[in-house]
């Protein structure tokens, strides 16, 4: 007669019993079902599955991390080789927690100030030979983090830098458009400057391709921003620029379709990001093919500046607003052809 019997690990095993009313058989189907039964687990092989099954919750945690912020970079990320793709996810997902930080810094600047020293903290944490005793560990994104710190070479200037352009007060307006591109600059294009190290790419003509990128995406997201901004933070406009065409904060929040004043002031801030971007194209015959899906970014910004153009430069246009639906076609047919 066969017996079903299920293990802790949900595997099915079918253990013989062997009935007989001999006496000096009873010993041999102890020793069958004795057989069968599974050897006890030893203590390195749980600590691995321990191991292992963090890794994946932190690879899945900072995935749906980026996929709820930011998920036109999710979908960029996605096609990256299957390699690349765990720990650009982690670098992905530490910039969205940072920027988070100071989602409360108009009313909390004390509490923002006090996040982004955490994680300004954490990077040294997760360049630490030995995290076990840290908080590391029962972070998600820090333990991703570290992870990836450990298997590439990344500078550690380059984390530092997205954390401390987050410091800047949310209602001190940008001056010139030269501080608009320092902060474009510290932000965007420090994290693909990042992506581009986890690849082993080193070449002068990658790296300045990825500061244009970082520029025009930086600019292109700051943008983006102003419908949503408050009665209490600056808009992304510097002041050059809004005097120059005699326009006031006010009316580049009112966003009037009919107010030239401000199409003026926005056409020039979008020229600015089209120019780097046009720029990062121009060097596209120079990257490798790897470097070429590292910068698929390009192609979201692209897309919201024609949108933009098309809008005749109105923020709150509905289709500057809502989501690019036809952002993972277009994504997927520069891959094909390798371009971005």
């Amino acid at each position: 007669m066969r017996r079903l019997l299920q293990n802790t690990n949900g595997q099915i095993l079918f253990v013989s019993q062997i009935v007989t009313r001999h006496v000096g058989s009873s010993s041999t189907s102890g020793d069958a079902v004795h057989r069968t039964q599974k050897e006890p687990r030893k203590p390195h092989q749980q600590a691995t599955n321990t191991i292992s099954r963090e890794d994946k919750f932190g690879a899945k945690y900072c995935m749906g991390l980026v996929e709820k912020y930011d998920y036109e970079n999710y979908l960029s990320t996605l096609l990256l080789p299957k390699e690349l793709r765990p720990s650009a996810f982690a670098l992905r997902a530490f910039n969205v927690e940072v920027s988070r930080s100071v989602g409360a810094q108009v009313t909390e600047p004390q509490i923002a100030k006090m996040r982004l020293k955490f994680w300004y903290d954490s990077i040294d944490k997760c360049f630490e030979t030995d995290a076990s005793k840290s908080y590391v560990k029962d972070q998600p994104v820090l333990r991703e983090l570290k992870r990836t710190v450990g298997s590439s070479k990344l500078n550690k200037l380059y984390l530092r830098r997205m954390v401390t352009a987050r410091e800047r007060p949310p209602n001190q307006a940008f001056e010139t458009m030269r501080d608009l591109e320092d902060y474009a600059d510290q932000t965007c294009a420090s994290l693909l400057h990042l992506l581009v190290q986890l690849s082993g790419v080193q070449d002068m003509q990658v790296d300045h391709a990825a500061s244009h990128l970082g520029k025009a995406q930086g600019i292109t997201m700051l943008l983006r921003a102003i419908p949503h901004a408050g009665r209490q933070q600056a808009v992304s406009v510097p002041l050059e620029v809004l005097v120059r065409h005699g326009v006031s904060q006010e009316r580049i929040l009112r966003s009037d379709r009919e107010d030239k004043g401000v199409e003026e002031c926005i056409f020039e801030v979008a020229s600015l990001a089209n120019t780097h971007l046009k720029l990062t194209r121009q060097l596209l015959p120079q990257m490798p093919r790897l470097v070429r899906k590292i910068f698929l970014p390009a192609v979201a910004t692209d897309g919201y500046l024609e949108r933009l153009r098309r809008a005749h430069f109105l923020l709150t246009h509905p289709s500057c607003v809502k989501r690019d639906s036809l952002l993972p076609a277009r994504l997927f047919w520069k891959t094909i052809f390798n371009k971005y």
